[in-house]
C-alpha cells in the first residue's frame, strides 16, 4: 500500500470529501463499504459488531455513532481520494464544520426511509455557507419505508430545488436489487459476497418508461449549463452521454446542481457508482477557487493557487492526542508544499515551527510520507498549531481565514477525587481545549468550582468517560447547568478612573466608554474613537483587554456578557504614572459602571427541537412541550408518525428523553440543537440572580 501513497497524484486526480449525514443515516457504513471497495480494508466493518474501521474509539464502538471526524486516503481508478467521515450528531457539529472548511466536496448521505432529516438541513447549511459542492447519495433503500422518489422530493422541498437524480432504483425495499444510470441508461447489480462484481445488464422493461422520464427531467436541467447544448436541446438533437457527464461536472463544481445517487450500503449495493460520480463530479484541488488570505506584513488581499511551486499556505483544522505518536496537527495544504524535517512559520501566533514527521492517516492507522504537497491532508507531529492556524513561509506571510464555531450552551461542574488527580485533570483538560475548539472551561472564584461547557449532555458525558478510560482521571461531576449570558438594553456613556499614588511612581489610566447594544449573536465589538491623542496609542490595546475581562462575569449572575459593542472616544494620561496595568484598570472600572446603568439582562439559550411520535401520543406531547415554556412551530405527517417542530428553552429540556419514553411507551424519538439566545422571563431571572448570590 505504502507504493501507492506514495506515488505522487496530479492535483486534478485528487479528491478531498467528507462524508456528512443526519445520525443514523448510515454514513460510517458507507465509508467502510468505500474501503472495501478501494482495496484499503479486506474486510467489510460492521457497526453492530464494533469492528468499524473509522469508528475505532471505544466510545464510538459502544454508542455505534461516530464522535470524532475520522480521516484515510484511499484510491479508486487512478485517483487518490482523501476522505473524512464526520459525525452526524448534533453535538458534535464543530468536527462536521471544521471538516468542511477545508475539503473541496461532500456526499450528504440520507436515510432512504426519511429523506432529508434535522442534521441534514444542517450539514446542507454549512456546507453551502463554506460553497461545498455535493453528491447525495439516497442508502437504505432495502429498509420497510425506504422511497427513493420521496427522497428526492424532500431534497426539493427542505434544501434546494437544485437536486437531480443521475439513477434510479429497481425494487424497493427488500426488493430493491439494482440501479439505473440516467446518462447511460444501463442498468447495474452488484454481485458477489460484499457487493464487489458491478455487473451491467439491459434496463428491465418494465422500468424502460421511468428512465426515460427521470432521463429527460437530468437532460433538461443540465442543458441550462451551456449555450451551445441548450440550442441542440431545443433543436431536438440528442445530447452525448460525454456532453451530459461534462455539463454535471461543470454545475456540480459550481454548486449549481446536486446530482442525487441510490443505493444499500448496508446490503452492498450502489456505493462503487458513487465513487465513480465522486471522481467524475466533485471538484479537483484544481476546480476550487484560489484561496484567499491577508498579507500579514501589508494588510493586503492575497489569493493564491493550488500550486505546488506556489508559496507556502496550510491551515491546521483539527488537534488530536494520539497515544502513540503523541498530538497530531491535521492539515490541508492550499498551495507550496511542506516537507518533514523542516521549519514552517506560524502567521497566527507569529513563531516559527518544526514539523518533525508527517504522517498520512487511516483513522488510527498511520503511515510515515516525506511530504504533502498542496490539494492534500496529513497530519503533523511536532507542531504547536491550533486549530485554525494559518502556516505558511516566513518570506510569504499570510494569513487565512479562521474557523468559526458556535458557542457551548451546557455546563457541568467537574471535581478531582483526589488531591493528585487535581493537577493531573488541569492538564488533561488542556489537551481537551486544544483538540476541541467547543469545549470552554470557567472557574468560579468565589466557590472554586470547576465549570466545563460544551455543546451538549451527550458531549460532556463523552469528554468525562474519556477522561476516565484514556487518562485513569477519576472525577466527580455535578447535574449540568445551562450557559446563560447577559447582555444589555440600554446606550449608556461612561467614564472609570484608576489613580493609585503610593509613594513612588503611581497609577493612572483614564478613559470615557460609550457601550451600545447589538443585535443577538453579534458578540462583541471594540470601536478606538480616540483623536489627537488623549489617551497614547500604545495603552488602547490595555483598555480592549479590560473591557473583555470586565465582560467574562455580568453583574446579575456572573455570566459572561455578550452582544454588545464599547466605543472608547476619549480620556486622559500622566506622562509618568500612566502604564498599561492603570488603563486596564480603569475600562474594568468604567464596564462594571456601565453594566449596571445599562439595565443589563438575562439571556437564556432556546433549542430547536423536533419530536418523532405515534400519531395517538401528539396531543400529549405538544402539552408538555408546551409546560415547558415551548412555543410549537408546526406539525407534519410522515407515514404513521407525525413530526413535532418546536423551540424550547435549553433549561426545560434536561431528562427529557427519559420523560418522552414515559409518555410514548418508548415509541417516540426526538433530537435538539441551539438555536438562538432569548430574553429570559423576569420570575425565572429573579431566581438565577438570588441562586447566585447564595453561590
Amino acid at each position: 500500500m505504502s507504493d501507492t501513497a506514495d506515488k505522487k497524484y496530479p492535483l486534478e486526480k485528487i479528491r478531498n470529501i467528507g462524508i456528512i449525514a443526519h445520525i443514523d443515516a448510515g454514513k460510517t457504513t458507507t465509508t467502510e463499504r468505500i474501503l472495501y471497495y478501494t482495496g484499503k480494508s479486506h474486510k467489510i466493518g460492521d457497526i453492530d459488531e464494533g469492528n468499524t474501521q473509522m469508528d475505532w474509539m471505544a466510545q464510538e464502538k459502544e454508542r455505534g455513532i461516530t464522535i470524532q471526524s475520522a480521516a484515510t486516503t484511499c484510491f479508486w481508478k487512478d485517483h487518490r481520494i482523501n476522505i473524512i467521515d464526520t459525525p452526524g450528531h448534533v453535538d458534535f457539529t464543530a468536527e462536521v464544520e471544521r471538516s468542511l472548511r477545508v475539503l473541496d466536496g461532500g456526499v450528504i448521505v440520507l436515510d432512504g426511509s426519511q429523506g432529508v432529516e434535522p442534521q441534514s438541513e444542517t450539514v446542507f447549511r454549512q456546507a453551502q455557507k463554506y460553497d461545498v459542492p455535493l453528491l447525495f447519495f439516497v442508502n437504505k433503500l432495502d429498509k420497510v419505508g425506504g422511497d427513493f422518489f420521496m427522497s428526492v422530493n424532500s431534497v426539493a422541498e427542505k434544501l434546494t430545488k437544485k437536486g437531480v437524480a443521475v439513477q434510479i432504483p429497481i425494487g424497493i425495499e427488500n426488493g430493491f436489487e439494482a440501479v439505473i444510470d440516467l446518462i447511460e441508461m444501463k442498468a447495474y447489480k452488484f454481485e458477489g459476497s460484499g457487493g464487489e462484481k458491478v455487473e451491467e445488464f439491459d434496463i428491465p422493461q418494465d422500468y424502460l418508461e421511468d428512465a426515460k422520464k427521470y432521463r429527460s427531467i437530468l437532460v433538461e436541467r443540465v442543458a441550462e449549463s451551456d449555450d451551445s447544448l441548450i440550442e441542440k436541446y431545443l433543436n431536438g438533437g440528442e445530447l452525448t452521454i460525454e456532453e451530459i457527464k461534462k455539463a454535471i461536472r461543470k454545475m456540480t463544481v459550481k454548486a449549481e446542481l446536486y446530482p442525487i445517487f441510490c443505493g444499500a450500503s448496508l446490503s452492498n449495493k450502489g456505493v462503487q457508482k458513487v465513487l465513480d460520480g465522486v471522481i467524475e463530479y466533485l471538484p479537483s484541488p484544481k476546480d476550487t477557487p484560489d484561496i484567499k488570505g491577508i498579507n500579514s506584513n501589508t494588510g493586503e488581499e492575497v489569493s493564491l493557487s493550488s500550486d505546488i511551486d506556489g508559496p507556502l499556505a496550510a491551515l491546521a483544522f483539527k488537534i488530536q492526542t494520539d497515544p502513540y505518536v503523541g498530538r497530531l496537527t491535521y492539515i490541508r495544504v492550499y498551495s507550496g508544499k511542506i516537507t518533514a524535517g523542516s521549519y514552517v512559520y506560524n502567521s497566527t501566533t507569529g513563531k516559527k515551527e518544526r514539523l518533525g514527521r508527517i504522517l498520512l492517516m487511516h483513522a488510527n492507522h498511520r503511515e510515515e510520507i516525506k511530504e504533502v504537497l498542496a490539494g492534500e491532508i496529513a497530519a503533523g507531529v511536532g507542531l504547536e498549531a491550533t486549530t485554525g492556524d494559518t502556516l505558511c513561509n516566513e518570506e510569504h506571510k499570510i494569513l487565512l481565514d479562521k474557523i468559526s464555531f458556535a458557542e457551548p450552551v451546557i455546563g457541568i461542574v467537574i471535581e478531582p477525587k483526589t488531591k493528585a488527580d487535581r493537577d493531573k485533570m488541569s492538564q488533561v483538560i488542556k489537551k481537551f481545549l486544544e483538540e476541541d475548539p467547543t469545549l470552554q472551561i470557567k472557574t468560579n472564584i468565589e466557590t472554586g468550582q470547576t465549570l466545563l461547557y460544551g455543546m451538549g449532555e451527550l458531549h460532556l458525558d463523552i469528554i468525562v468517560d474519556r477522561m476516565r478510560r484514556e487518562f485513569n482521571l477519576e472525577i466527580n461531576t455535578g447535574k449540568p447547568q445551562v450557559a446563560y449570558r447577559e447582555t444589555i438594553r440600554k446606550v449608556v456613556e461612561q467614564e472609570g478612573k484608576y489613580i493609585r499614588q503610593s509613594g513612588g511612581r503611581g497609577q493612572y489610566g483614564h478613559v470615557y466608554l460609550k457601550v451600545e447594544p447589538l443585535e443577538r449573536g453579534e458578540g462583541l465589538k471594540f470601536v478606538d474613537k480616540i483623536v489627537g491623542g488623549s489617551i497614547p496609542r500604545e495603552y488602547i490595546p490595555a483598555v480592549e483587554k479590560g473591557i473583555k475581562e470586565a465582560a467574562e462575569s455580568g453583574v446579575i449572575a456572573g455570566y459572561p456578557l455578550v452582544d454588545f459593542q464599547v466605543t472608547l472616544f476619549d480620556g486622559s494620561f500622566h506622562e509618568v504614572d500612566s502604564s498599561e496595568m492603570a488603563f486596564k484598570m480603569a475600562a474594568i472600572e468604567a464596564m462594571r459602571a456601565a453594566q449596571t446603568a445599562a439595565d443589563t439582562f438575562l439571556l437564556e439559550p432556546i433549542m430547536k427541537v423536533e419530536v418523532i411520535t405515534p400519531e395517538e401520543f401528539m396531543g400529549d406531547v405538544i402539552g408538555n412541550l408546551s409546560s415547558k415554556r415551548g412555543k410549537i412551530e408546526s406539525t407534519e405527517q410522515k407515514g404513521n408518525a407525525r413530526i413535532i417542530l418546536g423551540k424550547v428553552p435549553l433549561a426545560e429540556m434536561f431528562g427529557y428523553a427519559t420523560e418522552l419514553r414515559g409518555m410514548t411507551q418508548g415509541r417516540a424519538s426526538f433530537v435538539m440543537e441551539p438555536s438562538h439566545y432569548e430574553e429570559v422571563p423576569s420570575n425565572i431571572a429573579q431566581t438565577l440572580a438570588k441562586d447566585s448570590i447564595r453561590h
